[in-house]
């Protein structure tokens, strides 16, 4: 089995960390930099930073914001949001990040995901998945883009395919039932796609209780585990989370 990694996420809005369920209800949950660092020190293994309201707002990621965190962690920084030209992906890495994440503007224009890969190499390219249930879609998840306001008519484990095909190196997909509610990762979306690709597979939405994290790598495939509300509300340490996993024979790296 390959080592699990785990992957507190920074959703940012006006330059504060926030979160919300379901994509709504938005909170606050602290400041990015103190948050960046204390994760670090606490064994986590990636960070991922997402500017939620890049999409809908029309504007590019807030550079400023992958600057101030990036400076204050060694561990790769994933960045993810309004992210939708080449021009864009260099920006953002030449900003301190490690990895950058698209969604909408891959849906809208796939060659971006094969163009960035053969530029910038596909382990620097993440594709972030949104879907909802519906079972008129042949496999019972749809796509949904611009933050999870818009349902597309398109198969959400069929586009992971190709965004693999397309040369993505992550995927990350987030099951918008789940988001922000503590009730567990949805292992059916997570197993669908970790079943349809061969590369690491980032299990996001929904974690609550330490049982989550061990039961989406088990039941479901997923190597990475991103996790924001347990710790953001500090319900659970990035440090407890591996020792549980250690200690149920899941190699981790404490």
């Amino acid at each position: 089995m390959d080592t699990v990694k785990i992957m507190p996420c920074l959703d940012m809005k006006n330059g504060r960390v926030v979160k919300g369920i379901h994509f709504v209800d938005i909170k606050d949950a602290g400041d990015p930099v103190e948050n960046a660092s204390l994760y670090e020190r606490e064994g986590a293994d990636e960070l991922a930073m997402l500017d939620i309201a890049a999409t809908l707002e029309n504007r590019k990621t807030r550079l400023e914001w992958v600057k101030n965190v990036s400076s204050v962690i060694k561990i790769p920084l994933t960045v993810g949001g309004g992210i939708s030209s080449i021009e864009d992906i260099e920006l953002v890495l030449e900003s301190g990040a490690s990895k950058v994440s698209m969604n909408s503007a891959a849906v809208k224009n796939p060659s971006l995901i094969e163009e960035a890969a053969k530029k910038f190499g596909s382990s620097r390219v993440t594709v972030a998945i949104d879907a909802k249930r519906n079972p008129s879609m042949p496999s019972g998840f749809e796509l949904v883009v611009s933050g999870g306001t818009k349902a597309i008519g398109k198969d959400a484990i069929e586009w992971a395919g190709q965004c693999e095909a397309l040369g993505a190196g992550v995927i990350l997909p987030t099951s918008m039932d789940g988001d922000g509610t503590q009730a567990g990762y949805d292992l059916d979306f997570t197993k669908a796609i970790s079943d349809r690709v061969t590369v690491p597979v980032v299990a996001s939405g929904g974690a609550g209780k330490l049982e989550d994290f061990y039961e989406v790598v088990t039941t479901a495939g997923a190597t990475i585990l991103l996790a924001a509300s347990v710790f953001h509300y500090r319900l659970l340490s990035v440090r407890q989370v591996k020792e549980f996993l250690r200690d149920r024979n899941i190699p981790v790296i404490l």
